[in-house]
């Protein structure tokens, strides 16, 4: 099975019209802005040119338009006559009702009649140029985004089928569909279809790993809730992102929430927080904190530099493969604070008054100091600040199969400081106990994410360091 499969439309399901994209696709940002945003142009534009300049009564008309308007219809996945249509409708509603608002309150004079005429024209076609102009960006739009998202739908029903032929008839979805799986006969299952039947249940895990499979959606009836909880056990070695089709309810959620995939209701069962908006705001608090604590800590860490390259032979960064978002491995930077630099198959976690530590790295891990350059990982788009704490690679294969869920606290960049640490799991973790600690601290986080947890996690973190007696 080399490749996802094509998409048809199933026999014997009513076609509808393709749905909205999601919250966490580039082109959904722009559609649910694009109306509010050619309206408030057209009017500047209006105002220039036929009232010479933009007066107050003209921004105060813009932040009611852009109040009345915002969020915009999506209409990218709309037969293009529909969409003239449905501008056209919208615009009589909305511009009929600004215009008897003015009678009605006397606004209306503050503007010249010609202008005013002129911009009710001139509004529904900046619209409808607007949207034309987006389809012609959308594909370019898309595949800014990256690759297209492997998926695979748990259950060959009803509403799994309906859930293919969506993904299959909505264009810019980002989804790349390759299959299903099912454990029923093939004559009880709805192969009505043109679609793939990749396994049984028992294949699914394998076969997620080996492709590198993103998103799985579970078409399973609420009634199978043993086989539910038997296949998201199966998951919790993958990164995938899971979800329910249609509405089904499950403890233990990571990021539970209810959203749509091409129109199909679904709900989230294992999700990364940092979607849409969400991601912006981490990326950029981010970005902005990083810059500042450099530049505020930049002569402490040319001083670090000089004093790790002076006291001991060895390079002055070390670099170590860890995982990294979706289980990647990315290379994260330290001060060398050991006589040896290991990344190999095995790595020994450093111990209480261990020998391969130098004096300066002795001093440098316990105020934390040798984590400095991370901040620079943190600039590169590897890391996060405030995250799951990476481990070594060697580590994480062997702690992934000794404790479950393990691989879920990859759903997010790995950080400099999490809330694991500031709960007491910061340094060794020589038990499978403390592991499993730290572990059940980092899906907390998962689960309950917000920037202010984040702030307040930075905040403990600074006081807990001069203080802490377990990094060594």
């Amino acid at each position: 099975m080399s490749g996802p499969p094509r998409h048809k439309t199933a026999s014997g399901l009513t076609k509808s019209e393709p749905g909205p994209l999601g919250k966490d696709n580039l082109l959904s940002v722009f559609e649910v802005g694009l109306e509010p945003v050619t309206l408030v142009a057209s009017l500047w534009a209006t105002a220039i040119f036929l009232d010479h300049g933009l007066s107050g009564a003209y921004l105060i008309l813009s932040v009611i338009v852009f109040s009345v308007t915002f969020p915009g219809t999506p209409r990218l996945n709309t037969h293009w006559f529909m969409m003239m249509l449905n501008v056209f409708g919208s615009w009589l509603l909305t511009g009929g009702l600004l215009l008897f608002t003015g009678i009605f309150t006397g606004y209306l004079r503050e503007f010249s009649p010609t202008a005013i005429l002129v911009w009710l024209v001139l509004a529904p076609v900046a619209q409808i140029v607007a949207h034309l102009l987006l389809r012609v960006l959308a594909p370019y739009l898309v595949r800014l985004q990256g690759p297209p998202q492997r998926a695979v739908i748990v259950g060959m029903n009803e509403q799994g089928v309906a859930l293919a032929s969506r993904v299959g008839e909505t264009p810019y979805s980002r989804i790349e569909l390759y299959g299903f799986f099912d454990d029923r006969d093939l004559e009880r299952l709805d192969a009505s279809g043109d679609y793939r039947m990749l396994g049984r249940l028992a294949d699914m895990p394998k076969f997620v790993r080996d492709h590198n499979i993103q998103l799985i959606y579970l078409s399973i009836p609420m009634a199978s809730q043993p086989r539910i909880l038997q296949v998201l056990d199966e998951l919790k070695d993958s990164t995938a992102s899971i979800f329910f089709v249609p509405d089904m309810f499950i403890t233990d959620l990571i990021q539970g929430r209810t959203g749509s995939v091409c129109g199909m209701p679904v709900i989230s069962v294992c999700e990364t927080p940092f979607r849409g908006t969400n991601g912006v705001v981490k990326r950029a608090s981010d970005i902005v904190l990083s810059i500042i604590i450099l530049l505020l800590v930049s002569t402490v860490l040319l001083a670090v530099a000089a004093l790790v390259k002076l006291t001991s032979p060895g390079p002055i960064i070390f670099k170590q493969r860890r995982y990294g978002l979706d289980g990647k491995e990315i290379l994260v930077y330290k001060f060398r604070s050991m006589t040896v630099t290991e990344d190999g198959a095995r790595v020994q976690q450093a111990t209480k008054n261990d020998q391969r530590i130098t004096p300066l790295g002795a001093f440098l891990r316990k105020t934390s100091l040798d984590e400095l350059p991370q901040f620079i990982n943190v600039l590169q788009g590897r890391m996060s600040i405030v995250g799951p704490r990476p481990h070594a690679v060697s580590h994480n294969e062997m702690y992934r199969k000794l404790i479950k869920g393990y691989m879920v606290r990859h759903k997010v960049k790995p950080g400099i400081t999490g809330w694991a640490q500031v709960n007491g799991y910061r340094g060794e973790t020589d038990t499978l106990d403390k592991m499993q600690g730290r572990i059940d601290f980092d899906l907390d986080y998962l689960r309950n994410w917000s920037l202010r947890l984040d702030l307040f996690i930075i905040f403990k973190t600074i006081r807990l360091v001069v203080g802490d007696q377990k990094a060594y």
